[in-house]
């Protein structure tokens, strides 16, 4: 039986659509000997729109619940998590050639290491890119330094959370993702940073696409009010898992 890496996909309705183009960035991923992945997808909700979309593939799971936004559909998500390893791809957004191949070397060839992330290009309607400044060097991320970027930069973090890639004993120790309305994957981020050295990858691993019916378009993301409250909430959780004696994570230690 094949080693996993477990793909998670939280969807609603109106990004089920893009499922299909999802499905074939997984299809075009080349694994080593011995591996293979996983796709569990969670719909945000319990409607007929999205499984339509959801392939014909033995390692593909198809889950629905409660309407609760992507963190607790990812959550829910977890528990058909065969893998070592998670990796979070929202459904409107592609894995580049070679990206979970890219992950899993960054955290089996530094077992130290809890989580990766990956350089990401925006992809625009009309089929165009567009990068991020200020990446880092590819990489470790030392522990704790997620937080100190974010807060000295407008709360914008160093590296791109829709890219996140975690070993699934640190992810189901910290919770899952974050119980809150958005932003709940900058909070898994700034945790994980809280508690372990991550890995950035500096070849591009995501295409990140923008489109009208995104969640983070919608105006109520961008609700002053609403994002304060968000972000306080992140970063307390993350100040208080720092300074907790004792919780550091280390996979040679949970041997």
């Amino acid at each position: 039986m094949p080693n996993v890496i477990t793909v998670i996909t939280a969807v609603h309705g109106p990004g089920a659509e893009h499922l299909p183009d999802a499905y074939k960035s997984l299809l075009e991923q080349e694994l080593p000997d011995g591996w293979d992945w996983q796709w569990v997808i969670q719909e945000d909700g319990e409607t007929d729109a999205v499984l339509p979309y959801v392939p014909d593939d033995v390692r593909v799971s198809f889950g629905q619940g409660r309407h609760g936004r992507a963190a607790m559909a990812r959550t829910m998500g977890l528990s058909r998590a065969e893998g070592e390893y998670v990796k979070v791809l929202d459904a409107d957004d592609m894995l580049t050639p070679g990206a979970l191949a890219r992950d899993l070397r960054a955290l089996t060839d530094n077992p130290g290491i809890g989580w990766a992330t990956t350089r990401v290009l925006d992809l625009l309607p009309d089929g165009s890119t567009v990068g991020f400044e200020g990446d880092p060097p590819q990489g470790p991320i030392a522990r704790g330094s997620v937080l100190q970027f974010w807060k000295a930069h407008n709360y914008r973090a160093p590296v791109h959370p829709a890219s996140l890639f975690m070993r699934r004993d640190l992810l189901l120790a910290l919770g899952g993702w974050m119980a809150l309305p958005a932003s709940e994957d900058t909070g898994l981020l700034l945790a994980l940073s809280a508690v372990s050295r991550g890995w950035f990858t500096a070849e591009t691993g995501l295409l990140y696409r923008k489109w009208p019916g995104q969640v983070t378009s919608q105006a109520a993301h961008a609700d002053e009010r609403e994002r304060e409250a968000r972000f306080a909430v992140v970063e307390a959780r993350a100040r208080v898992l720092a300074g907790m004696d004792g919780w550091r994570y280390d996979a040679d230690d949970t041997k």
